[in-house]
């Protein structure tokens, strides 16, 4: 009996100025080498551990330290690239006001992962911020408990540490190196951003 042939899957590809032209409806769209990745507006445990890592993160990086704390944050080579990574620490040389597009040598990607984002944020996003050029990407999985950090390396990229908090309340530990250096702290004292509840 002969094989039924069948037609190519063909995934459409998209350009950033496409990706503006997209309505308005709560949903983050972003852009990866032209194909389109689509993740639904983030829950509450999301909203509650991002304000937490925010927090966190000014506090090392108060007004007039050498790189700025955003959230969301845009990284965009046009025009087949765009993403919005949950925080993005980038230096202060650029000033607000400064066009994403102009902006680069980004020391962190944040991603804060749920059921609907984690593919994406692991097997996508990751790899991409790395390859573009950011010097550290977090990884933060609301359901694992999981904090892996990724740094950029001579030699490809390399999984730097990994962390895993199994009982309620121990804390993450944070891969902040480029954080502690701007600083000029040697501590090493991890720190808590989950939220009380799964998402």
């Amino acid at each position: 009996m002969a094989m039924p042939l069948r037609a190519p899957i063909r995934v459409p590809t998209y350009t950033t100025d496409d990706l503006r032209r997209f309505p308005r409806d709560g949903q983050r769209y972003e852009l990866l080498d032209g194909f389109l990745l689509v993740t639904p507006a983030p829950g509450t445990a999301h909203q509650v551990v991002l304000s937490r890592l925010m927090a966190v993160l000014l506090g090392y990086l108060p007004e007039g330290a050498p790189a700025r704390v955003t959230s969301p944050g845009e990284i965009e080579i046009a025009p087949k690239l765009l993403l919005d990574p949950d925080i993005l620490i980038w230096p202060s040389s650029y000033r607000p006001g400064t066009p994403w597009t102009a902006i680069s040598g980004w020391w962190l990607a944040v991603e804060v992962s749920g059921r609907a984002s984690r593919v994406y944020d692991r097997d996508f996003k990751r790899d991409a911020y790395l390859t573009l050029g950011v010097r550290e990407a977090w990884l933060v999985d609301l359901d694992d408990r999981l904090h892996p950090s990724y740094h950029r390396s001579p030699r490809d990229l390399r999984r730097a540490r990994l962390a895993r908090a199994d009982q309620r309340g121990a804390p993450i530990d944070s891969g902040y190196s480029s954080l502690r250096h701007a600083r000029g702290s040697e501590s090493s004292a991890p720190f808590d951003v989950r939220s009380s509840r799964k998402e």
